[in-house]
């Protein structure tokens, strides 16, 4: 699994409109992007295989989220 940066995420936070953050916050929704973004690439991976290829193209990403829904 990947590591996004927390302090990233928090400025994303910010970016939003949020004058400050916790750092729980930060973590909380770091932790929650990392796992929506696993379970994406690990239906992209699934699709590419699926079409016989080994790297993972756009269309793959948006099928997999299409899948998500």
């Amino acid at each position: 699994m990947f590591e996004l940066p927390i302090l990233e995420v928090e400025r994303f936070i910010r970016n939003a409109g949020a004058q400050r953050v916790t750092e729980a916050a930060g973590k909380k929704l770091t932790r929650l992007l990392e796992c929506r973004a696993e379970k994406i690439i690990e239906n992209a991976a699934m699709i590419s295989r699926y079409a016989g290829r080994k790297t993972i193209t756009r269309e793959d990403i948006i099928l997999a989220l299409e899948f998500e829904n």
